[in-house]
């Protein structure tokens, strides 16, 4: 498994001093996070991919191609062995609490008041408590209770 892309120092980062802009500048298109959430759920073939997301083919093949050199996806041999399959590798996996996270803020603030929407819930079937940043007290922590420590 191959380790996510590392650009040098001064490449064609957004901001290069910034982790949310680095993160976005690998996975921040919509395409990108979709395909993650889909291999999260076991999609794991380049036709699953499509159906689930009803993305153009050219598209999916240039999303699939950048996670996997970005270390997000590999690709393997399928169990049938007529064919290869994307799954997650750990940085890709290290995308779960991103994906809820931007689930749960989507539950809260895309849809209204009763309208229909999937629900993810755990083994047992119930559904995911909200993901709150904390402190290393414990005590919940907000944009109100937290800052940035610029580098240099």
């Amino acid at each position: 498994m191959s380790p996510p892309t590392r650009h040098a120092p001064g490449s064609d980062w957004t901001d290069p001093d910034c982790p949310v802009a680095r993160a976005l500048d690998l996975v921040g298109d919509k395409w990108s996070l979709l395909v993650v959430r889909d291999a999260m759920d076991g999609a794991r073939s380049f036709t699953e991919f499509q159906r689930r997301t009803g993305i153009a083919r050219n598209i999916l093949t240039d999303r699939l191609r950048k996670l996997s050199e970005r270390g997000l996806l590999t690709q393997r041999t399928a169990p049938t062995g007529r064919r290869q399959e994307y799954v997650l590798t750990d940085a890709g996996r290290d995308l779960f609490p991103v994906i809820v996270t931007l689930r749960q803020w989507g539950e809260r603030n895309a849809f209204a008041p009763g309208e229909p929407r999937s629900t993810l819930v755990d083994q047992h079937g119930t559904p995911v408590p909200d993901l709150t940043p904390t402190g290393g007290d414990g005590t919940p922590l907000d944009a109100g209770t937290t800052r940035v420590r610029r580098t240099g």
